[in-house]
């Protein structure tokens, strides 16, 4: 009697351990140098609203450890104290995931690992940093010709916006299509390219591995795309 309880309670324990395991997609760790008190949140957002998955409160250091027990491959936020100027964007997925940074630049001096979809998803940033750059350039040369009342300049600076978008839609349809095994692609169809042409934002849905289809940003773009031609229907 004694030996089956034991049995029993060995095995309950094993199960008990397997099920924690599995429960948990994701883990965060990291450190916030300087930070001596504070609570730090992590969230995303879940059915058009913001959703809080876990929270830690720091005490005397500021070492942390976060969990998810939801399916990642998606946009996920750490904040400290709920502060919008400090809250960190970054790709979580099915991974243990390091998040270092300082209290006093918490956003800019944040240093990633462990997510090969924030990897993605920072390379794509860096590249389209450029785009924005040269964007900038022609909203100030713009301005300037609408003070000068320039109307070639302004006319030549509208098809000179024109073309930058134009070749900002095909790098990121590009990017989504070379990354078609990454929730990176589908969240830049819905993300960035939502004004698009409907034929990008097809190819991209037609690129994707099965596996991304049938993830959270996957069935949303689908979703997106049944709403469209529904509408050009009516």
């Amino acid at each position: 009697m004694i030996k089956n309880t034991f049995f029993f309670a060995f095995s309950f324990l094993i199960l008990a351990g397997c099920s924690k395991n599995t429960a948990v997609k994701m883990h965060l760790s990291g450190e916030v140098y300087g930070l001596k008190k504070g609570t730090l949140y992590l969230g995303k957002i879940k059915d058009g609203r913001y959703s809080k998955l876990d929270s830690f409160a720091v005490q005397d250091n500021g070492k942390f450890e976060l969990n998810s027990t939801e399916e990642s491959g998606e946009m996920h936020f750490l904040s400290l104290d709920r502060q919008e100027d400090k809250t960190i964007s970054f790709f979580g997925e099915n991974s243990h995931i390091t998040i270092n940074t300082n209290l006093e630049k918490f956003v800019l001096q944040a240093k990633i690992s462990g997510s090969k979809n924030d990897e993605k998803w920072r390379s794509y940033l860096k590249m389209t940093s450029k785009f924005q750059n040269q964007n900038l350039e022609i909203i100030k040369a713009n301005f300037e010709a609408q003070r000068d009342k320039d109307e070639r300049k302004m006319d030549s600076l509208s098809k000179k916006s024109a073309q930058w978008l134009k070749r900002k839609y095909l790098y990121t349809t590009n990017f989504a299509i070379s990354n078609s095994d990454s929730e990176v692609a589908p969240y830049l169809a819905l993300t960035a390219l939502t004004d698009a042409n409907i034929q990008l934002l097809d190819t991209i849905q037609k690129s994707l591995s099965d596996r991304v289809k049938i993830s959270a940003y996957g069935k949303e773009l689908n979703a997106f795309l049944k709403t469209i031609r529904e509408n050009e229907q009516d």
